[in-house]
């Protein structure tokens, strides 16, 4: 099942999302967030309240991150009262990576990823153009997933640690197996 889901806090998506995938954390994406506040500042200050956020996901326990959060917000409060309203209402979205394993923390706090994938079939459709058909645009995208999914699990470029997600999904004895024999003597 769907543990977690990164976005960029679209509401239709997000809604969708607490709707149909009951029990899954919904992740801000921290690259777009910082767009939505650099909107509400000057770009003289854009800089040093970037790095101030930033310090938010630096943090290396899942308690750390919320206090953290919960300091910068009164930090930038008092310059910017719009920026602490935007953390303080955010702060659930923006720090559900924390719920995660840490190693998953830096692949997790942003779109990052899946605009990677994007770029990458949009370069390749570009190249071919023209597509005879629907099925021929269909088997390409297709390629550079497989491809995409082959390069994400092979080492070094493993997009997780391996090993990482028995962390998530712990094996498991199927309801329907029936228990082991108790082997200790009493």
């Amino acid at each position: 099942r769907v543990r977690l889901v990164i976005g960029d806090h679209h509401l239709g998506p997000v809604a969708a999302i607490r709707k149909v995938m009951l029990g899954a954390g919904y992740q801000r994406c921290k690259v777009h967030f910082l767009r939505n506040v650099f909107n509400v500042i000057s770009k003289d200050a854009a800089e040093m309240v970037a790095a101030t956020i930033r310090t938010v996901f630096a943090q290396p326990t899942a308690a750390a991150v919320r206090s953290q959060l919960d300091t910068v917000a009164d930090m930038l409060g008092t310059q910017f009262p719009k920026v602490k309203e935007m953390l303080l209402e955010a702060k659930d979205a923006l720090t559900a990576f924390s719920s995660f394993p840490e190693r998953h923390w830096k692949k997790i706090q942003s779109t990052n990823p899946l605009e990677r994938i994007n770029r990458e079939v949009k370069r390749r459709t570009d190249v071919v153009q023209v597509f005879p058909n629907d099925d021929a645009l269909l088997r390409l995208v297709t390629a550079v997933l497989f491809e995409l999914h082959d390069e994400w699990i092979a080492f070094p470029r493993r997009y997780l640690p391996e090993g990482s997600m028995e962390e998530l999904y712990p094996a498991q004895t199927p309801e329907s197996a029936p228990a082991l024999p108790n082997t200790t003597a009493d």
